[in-house]
């Protein structure tokens, strides 16, 4: 068998012993089913779910839990192994530090990926029955898609943490900054800049500061083909971007393929 393939297989073994799988199926299944039917209600609107809104709803709190899940599912993969001894013991075997590297990637991703697709497809297939299929299959395929993309850049970010600690207890704490710093943080900064001097940042030049944040990447590509008044915030003013969909998907495999690359030159490096 092919190491890569080896080793995502028993990642995804061990994310299903240890309910990591479940758990993710279940808290996107529910997050994404309650917003369908009850987030209406809180804008005042009682009858058939808004698509526009649920998306809306889904992306300011999916930004918020596929980060910290994901962190919180990968910040050990690595400096884990190498206090409990199995990350030297893995590397006596004919086994290369980018194959494991990749396989690990292969199946946390995969965890996510099939954790992210049932969770929010089964809310995709209950609005189906009440709204127009295609335009709920548009929708909530490119919402998937991304909240994918987003799930795999954390992962990544949660092995360059991983590698550069040799504690765990420092790599969750880092993990921690890292989720506050780009799902809180960074919005704070750049809605200070827009309300302290908005001249300083035009539109265009907005959109590409929030380049350097995947999780902003993430609700600019889901927001920006919804109503306006379903926004606010800072992605209310960089809503209408000259960039498209495509642009932005590729600065989010960006923001996965070059953390990983990192990941794996630190790897090579480090002493075990």
């Amino acid at each position: 068998m092919n190491p890569i393939i080896a080793v995502a297989l028993k990642e995804f073994q061990d994310g299903l012993r240890n309910r990591w799988f479940v758990s993710i199926t279940f808290i996107f299944a529910l997050l994404s089913v309650g917003l369908s039917y009850y987030g209406s209600v809180a804008s005042g609107h009682i009858g058939p779910p808004s698509l526009s809104s649920t998306i809306a709803s889904l992306s300011s709190l999916s930004v918020f839990i596929i980060p910290l899940i994901a962190l919180l599912l990968c910040y050990d993969s690595f400096v884990g192994e190498q206090e409990s001894g199995t990350l030297l013991l893995l590397m006596t075997y004919p086994l290369s530090h980018g194959q494991l590297l990749f396989g690990k990637f292969l199946g946390q991703g995969f965890i996510i990926t099939l954790a992210t697709v049932l969770g929010f497809g089964s809310a995709g297939v209950l609005l189906a029955f009440t709204l127009d299929t295609a335009e709920v299959a548009s929708s909530f395929g490119l919402f998937i898609l991304t909240s994918t993309l987003l799930g795999l850049c954390f992962i990544t970010l949660a092995y360059l943490t991983s590698l550069l600690v040799s504690e765990k207890s420092k790599a969750a704490g880092i993990s921690l900054i890292l989720w506050l710093f780009f799902v809180l943080i960074f919005d704070l900064v750049l809605l200070g800049v827009l309300v302290g001097g908005s001249e300083l940042l035009t539109q265009h030049a907005l959109v590409q500061v929030m380049m350097f944040n995947p999780a902003d990447l993430f609700r600019l590509i889901n927001l920006s083909s919804l109503n306006s008044t379903d926004v606010n915030g800072v992605l209310a003013v960089a809503i209408n971007s000259s960039y498209s969909t495509s642009t932005l998907l590729l600065v989010m495999l960006a923001w996965i393929l070059l953390p990983l690359s990192v990941a794996l030159l630190i790897f090579r490096k480090k002493t075990l």
